[in-house]
């Protein structure tokens, strides 16, 4: 069974001025787990989760969805599949309000009416908004923005979904309110964060990036606390979490 999986193969990625991104990149995402990535600043993050939704196309390298292989002929299969929670919440929200945002995505799958309120109505609900339904998107708070763009994306009934910073911005009883939230969900999760608590509470599992390789795949208790694999990432260990190696 295919369904919620990711393959990313050799993945490599050069930006137009000639900065490397990525080298090489390689991992599997088994249905239904919470995978974080972490790394410093520029270590590739944010290029990798782009890859997987087709907002950027391989190849050198392959990214494969449910199964599907990401080409420019089944992007529209794929983006159906992996949703994509951008960084900065505004860059999803556009509709003037909370209903016609949320609804967007469904009506444009050519759904009937009925069907694309009810999914609106339910990813609402999920994320605890469906009393922000008439309000316009521009007057939410950063967290009701950030809930919103989550329930425009779930709408679309996703089988992985993809999440950039996801609590960048959030004060601490919104932050927690993600974190709940995100734990319980059924679907495969990918996230990139700065936020290594956040990622300690809701992935089993992390990726690290160094300068656009992939230089450590494990559970995420023992890397997150691994203080020298940390150190060489430029990163500090979470902050729930005593200072010391897992072998140590």
């Amino acid at each position: 069974m295919t369904v919620g999986q990711v393959r990313v193969q050799d993945l490599s990625y050069i930006y137009p001025d000639g900065q490397r991104a990525l080298g090489g990149v390689s991992f599997q995402v088994g249905a239904g787990e919470s995978v974080g990535v972490v790394g410093s600043n520029g270590a590739g993050k944010s290029t990798l989760l782009m890859h997987l939704n087709g907002v950027l196309l391989a190849p050198p390298g392959t990214v494969s969805v449910s199964g599907i292989a990401l080409t420019r002929q089944t992007l529209a299969q794929v983006r159906q599949r992996a949703g994509l929670v951008m960084q900065d919440a505004d860059d999803q929200l556009f509709m003037p309000t909370v209903l016609d945002d949320v609804a967007f995505g469904p009506r444009q799958q050519g759904l009937i009416e009925a069907e694309v309120l009810q999914r609106a109505t339910d990813a609402m609900t999920t994320v605890a908004t469906g009393h922000l339904a008439q309000r316009a998107t521009h007057a939410l708070s950063g967290g009701e923005k950030r809930r919103v763009a989550l329930a425009g994306v779930l709408a679309m009934q996703p089988e992985v979904l993809v999440l950039d910073e996801p609590s960048a911005g959030l004060d601490p009883r919104a932050r927690r309110q993600l974190i709940e939230l995100l734990s319980g969900l059924k679907l495969t999760r990918i996230l990139a964060s700065h936020d290594l608590d956040l990622v300690l509470d809701v992935c089993t599992r992390v990726l690290v990036l160094r300068e656009g390789e992939l230089v450590a795949d494990g559970p995420a208790q023992d890397i997150l606390c691994d203080e020298d694999l940390m150190a060489r990432c430029h990163l500090e260990l979470p902050l729930s979490r005593p200072r010391r190696s897992p072998t140590g």
